[in-house]
């Protein structure tokens, strides 16, 4: 037994110093440093990627165990269809299979999956795969698994803009009735709730058009472990420092 799995397996409940009356409700994870963790070991960037796939395996189940209710991460970008062309279809490649070889295991656990983002955009293969496993996922009342796809915060932010000008157009909606809520049911996150806490791994220290609205007052804990090496115990320090966070959104706590 290795010296990570002896880890995993004394996290597989929640660690005692956390209270599990203050973990955050939903976290949302930028997914980073698959290609450097490959480069680093002097393997192509491509190597990293079922590596990264093995971490998300990982963050899911521990997700559940410790009793996250909702988790979502960001497996690829609008943005990165810049990368190279074999990239991508590994890429492709990986979240289809991820979807379809997990589908005992999100039955077994309850875990409801669901993909966001521009997904009429995605292969043929993919998107038959993504609505059946949410097809087959829609009825579970577990933990809530959202898995970006040709995602992009600004394009979010424009399509429901867009829907709500149209409902304008078409006199079904006031201007001056357009409010947060009416504005966020149009959000890919609808009935999600905002991240209470925003992961991303890799030390980068930017949001990368993710959640940009849904964000706003997320905590945020960057490391600098690659995607790949993200494990338990890291969860572990995130949840941590999260839970010595003083979340006032705004207010100013009353003297004493």
């Amino acid at each position: 037994m290795t010296a990570k799995q002896i880890v995993d397996r004394s996290l597989k409940t929640l660690p005692s110093d956390l209270d599990p009356q203050r973990l955050p409700r939903h976290i949302a994870v930028i997914m980073d440093g698959n290609g450097r963790w490959a480069r680093r070991r002097g393997l192509p960037r491509i190597m990293g990627h079922p590596r990264g796939v093995d971490a998300l395996r990982d963050l899911v189940r521990c997700c559940d165990d410790w009793g996250i209710k909702a988790l979502t991460v960001y497996a690829f970008s609008t943005e990165n269809w810049n990368r190279p062309q074999k990239e991508i279809n590994v890429i492709m490649m990986l979240i289809e299979q991820f979807l379809r070889w997990e589908l005992r295991e999100f039955a077994q656990r309850q875990i409801r999956v669901e993909l966001m983002g521009q997904l009429q955009d995605l292969p043929e293969s993919l998107k038959q795969q993504t609505q059946r496993t949410m097809d087959k996922t829609a009825e579970n009342q577990g933990m809530r698994l959202t898995v970006a796809t040709n995602y992009g915060g600004r394009q979010e932010i424009l399509q429901a803009c867009q829907a709500l000008a149209a409902q304008v157009q078409q006199g079904t909606l006031n201007p001056e009735d357009i409010d947060q809520a009416s504005f966020e049911r149009h959000l890919y996150t609808v009935g999600i709730g905002d991240p209470d806490l925003l992961i991303r791994t890799s030390g980068e220290m930017r949001i990368s058009n993710f959640l940009l609205w849904q964000v706003a007052y997320s905590e945020i804990y960057i490391t600098d472990k690659l995607w790949p090496d993200f494990d338990r115990a890291e969860m572990h320090r995130a949840l941590w420092a999260f839970q010595k966070r003083d979340r006032r959104f705004g207010k100013v706590k009353p003297s004493r």
